[in-house]
């Protein structure tokens, strides 16, 4: 890597670090308080081989020169110092700009900044909402006096208003913030691995004339009225799940302030390119490739709970969607406006639900079958891009006392019930993670998950099992922004009485119960359509455990609060002699 000086505004001397061809796109990457331009070395070096990168030393840190005073930190100042280092590194072509922290937060100004029209192909902003987004989000809070929400945002970007009063930054930085103390704070409160934990020498004097970031632009905006310029440029935003620094509402409504926005999750602290620089350069990479040929749009993130509305040209995928709950949840996802993708082993059943929608793609996949799974997810993935809700639904049943229950019998209802979940859920979520939009992901198991029927021993434990596997992929998936749903309903007038397999029945008596069955379900008359819409509901309110059927909530009930009386009722003899 070459370093070089560029003198910036009012004769500052801002150091350059500069590493791949010159001939290549330039990246030029701007880092935030405390940091200095070494906290994007990691992701220089792996994007070097393949394009011009720059990163510098804002005025103030690191190898730069610190002017005194606030006033000498203002945004123009830092839209004067970027105006040089790209007349410097990429003088008459555009460059792709990455920030971080206040890096990410000036950038959003410096993006719209008139001077620099023309010379910032993209934005890139990794824990950087636009600053007066947030003054005017918390105004909009206290004015329809939702004052609980202003202290909830307030609580954690304390020590923005904190470093604006005189002297606590010197108090701070030369009190006990020693490299010392940063160092043992990034590791184990910020949880970064110790070679990403260790700060700039440079780090008290950086903390010290950095705060005034704070002290010139945080009081300046929230005294000066109006709003920031439209940013007409490409913008992606990376938001950490786990920012102590930042809240997620101070990212709400960006997508007004942008042409063009994708944002991503990243499951991580407010210092994302210090903890995963792999991940950060290869959405950089994505994204300037994406700019380059003209295909950056808008992206909407799935917010989880965020309500039906969001579900209108989402894309769904369902598994038994053949026939049943599966046909009845892609109907009122398609009723949503969702583009349906239907997946079901048998193709004329998953053609006749196709035939019932509007906009729909037919995959015939056994999801018991490993290998056919994998080929479904690539090419789902290849054709159609990341699904933003997967519905694990197919399932069979399988009826019979334990000892007559075979071993063949027990294979094919774990492989269908659990694994086909298991299947679906682990290509699918891995997608999604990858993708960094969020998400949502139902697995249907069953009210027997948690009422036990002496003749239902492998069904029940099925569905036990994909219950508790949603609980723990929920806990697992929450920080990346995906939700998981498991659905639980009851008796409900589907097939599944007739597609059931009944063990240790003599065959002439396997016909009758089955019909038996079918004709109680029926009667019960709760039917696949409800439970779709109790799916639905569940989806929109990112539900952990939607418990359908009143006779399913009273199981759910008993075994809770009464479990002896459940196995007490577990004895009696459910099917029909």
């Amino acid at each position: 890597m070459s370093e070089l000086v560029v003198r910036g505004a009012d004769g500052v001397q801002l150091a350059v670090l500069a590493a791949g061809d010159a001939d290549h796109d330039t990246v030029v990457f701007v880092h935030g308080y405390p940091d200095t331009k070494e906290l994007w070395r990691p992701v220089l070096d792996l994007l070097a081989p393949r394009y011009h990168v720059v990163a510098y030393d804002v005025r103030g840190a690191g190898a730069s020169s610190r002017p005194r005073g606030f006033a000498a930190y203002g945004v123009d100042r830092l839209a004067d110092d970027l105006e040089a280092v790209l007349a410097a590194v990429s003088p008459g072509r555009p460059v792709h700009l990455v920030g971080h922290d206040w890096g990410g937060i000036a950038g959003w100004e410096l993006v719209a900044d008139p001077r620099l029209k023309g010379r910032i192909a993209s934005f890139t902003s990794i824990a950087g909402p636009a600053l007066r987004q947030i003054v005017e989000g918390l105004g909009e809070l206290a004015r329809s006096g939702r004052l609980l929400r202003v202290l909830a945002r307030v609580r954690y970007s304390w020590y923005a208003f904190a470093l604006c009063v005189p002297g606590v930054p010197t108090l701070a930085w030369r009190g006990f913030l020693r490299p010392g103390v940063w160092s043992r704070y990034l590791r184990y409160v910020e949880r970064l691995p110790a070679h990403a934990a260790e700060p700039a020498p440079s780090l008290v004097s950086d903390g010290l004339r950095g705060a005034n970031l704070y002290r010139r632009n945080v009081l300046w905006r929230t005294r000066t009225p109006g709003g920031s310029a439209l940013v007409d440029v490409p913008v992606q935003l990376i938001v950490p799940t786990r920012d102590r620094w930042i809240p997620s509402g101070y990212y709400d409504g960006l997508e007004h302030r942008a042409a063009q926005l994708r944002r991503r999750v990243i499951a991580g602290s407010h210092w994302s390119p210090r903890a995963n620089p792999e991940l950060i350069a290869d959405w950089v990479s994505a994204f300037v490739e994406e700019v380059q040929r003209g295909d950056a749009g808008s992206s909407r993130p799935w917010i989880r709970g965020g309500g039906l509305d969001q579900l209108a040209g989402r894309l769904a995928l369902v598994t038994g969607a053949g026939s049943g709950i599966g046909r009845a949840t892609a109907l009122a996802l398609g009723g949503q406006g969702a583009r349906v993708l239907l997946v079901d082993w048998d193709g004329d059943a998953a053609r006749a639900t196709a035939a019932l929608l509007e906009r729909a793609h037919i995959f015939v996949c056994d999801v018991s079958d490993a290998a056919e799974m994998q080929q479904l997810a690539n090419k789902v993935l290849g054709e159609h891009g990341v699904p933003d809700v997967v519905v694990n639904n197919a399932g069979i049943a399988v009826s019979g006392p334990f000892l007559s229950t075979g071993f063949d019998d027990w294979r094919r209802v774990i492989d269908v019930n659990v694994m086909g979940v298991v299947h679906g859920c682990r290509l699918f979520a891995e997608a999604m993670i990858e993708r960094g939009q969020g998400g949502q992901i139902v697995n249907t198991a069953s009210a027997a998950a948690f009422t036990p029927v002496k003749e239902l021993p492998a069904y029940a434990a099925s569905k036990a099992a994909v219950l508790m596997l949603s609980e723990c992929l929920r806990s697992e998936l929450l920080v990346h922004g995906i939700g998981v749903t498991a659905v639980c309903p009851g008796i409900v007038a589907t097939n599944i009485p007739r597609a059931a397999t009944y063990v240790g029945l003599p065959s002439d008596q396997e016909a009758a119960v089955r019909e038996r069955l079918a004709r109680l379900y029926e009667r019960r008359n709760f039917t696949a359509k409800q439970v779709a819409a109790e799916i639905l509901e569940a989806i929109a309110t990112d539900r952990p455990v939607a418990v359908i059927t009143p006779e399913a909530k009273l199981m759910r009930a008993l075994s809770r609060f009464a479990p002896g009386t459940l196995r007490r009722l577990a004895a009696i003899d459910v099917l029909p002699g």
